[in-house]
């Protein structure tokens, strides 16, 4: 007896495209809170990389002003003023040479003033040594004509006199304002026309501020120079340490960065190390004062 088994019809498998709503709503929240907890740490890696560079840009200007200070017995003078006053060269602009920038000091006419002709490719010129990486400032800026005289309430200039090179990096002038009183000699380590020596520091050299950081959202600043009657000049030069680092309520040419919680400092002995914002403001002057 022959059996026929007939075949069965193969069933057709359906396949689904693509997700649900719900499923593509749940992936979109893991993907969002993964983001969530990598992009902090992201941040965090990239500033602690910032900081790094803005450290060693400070301790390559303190081997400067030690190879300065070794060569002359004298650290450069915070702005030396030109044969007319009327313009002034500050500290950094005379240590170029001793950054491995001897090419860009020779561009520089230091026999004539700031904006002369002579000196208008040195005014174009940044150079990242003299420039925080945390901070988002320009690469030049224009400086203003001072109008009514210094902290004139409800005056804004609007005379653009030159254009600056920027930098982060200012000379500790010492407690008083350096814009506050013409020709009033700091507490610090650079002062108009005055060549300090490292015995002058009489609380030694591991305990002195030299040179701090400083954003432009504070104060736009240069490493060349200055016309004297722009408005802060001289503090686009040196800041001062009164009130403390990153306070909102400092005068504009104190020491603030993008680094949270603190500001870089090179000090006397050419180590750095930044100081915290919650330092105490006695302590704090006292570290910016020679004697």
């Amino acid at each position: 007896m022959n059996i026929h088994i007939r075949d069965e019809p193969e069933q057709h498998q359906v396949h689904r495209a693509g997700l649900t709503i719900l499923e593509l709503l749940v992936v979109m929240g893991i993907i969002s809170l993964l983001a969530g907890l990598v992009m902090p740490a992201v941040n965090t890696a990239r500033e602690s990389a910032r900081k790094i560079q803005c450290v060693n840009h400070l301790r390559q200007l303190g081997v400067a002003l030690h190879n300065y200070h070794d060569a002359y017995t004298r650290l450069p003078a915070g702005w030396r003023r030109d044969q007319e006053q009327k313009t002034a060269y500050g500290w950094a602009a005379t240590l170029l040479p001793y950054l491995e920038q001897s090419q860009l000091a020779n561009l520089i006419d230091f026999e004539s003033a700031v904006d002369s002709v002579n000196n208008l490719e040195a005014r174009e010129m940044t150079l990242t040594i003299f420039r925080c990486p945390s901070d988002v400032a320009d690469n030049r800026f224009l400086l203003f004509e001072e109008v009514g005289g210094h902290e004139t309430s409800g005056l804004k200039s609007h005379t653009s006199m030159i254009e600056l090179p920027s930098t982060n990096y200012l000379g500790v002038y010492g407690i008083s304002d350096p814009d506050a009183v013409p020709f009033q000699s700091g507490e610090g380590i650079f002062m108009q026309d005055r060549f300090l020596r490292f015995s002058e520091c009489q609380q030694g050299l591991s305990n002195i501020l030299m040179v701090g950081e400083r954003t432009a959202r504070k104060l736009p600043s240069t490493w060349l120079g200055i016309m004297l009657e722009g408005e802060d000049a001289t503090g686009r030069l040196v800041g001062n340490a009164y009130l403390g680092p990153n306070r909102t309520d400092a005068d504009e040419c104190e020491f603030d960065s993008r680094h949270p919680g603190c500001v870089n400092f090179l000090w006397g002995d050419g180590h750095v190390k930044s100081i915290s914002d919650s330092i105490d403001a006695g302590t704090y002057r006292r570290f910016a004062s020679r004697k």
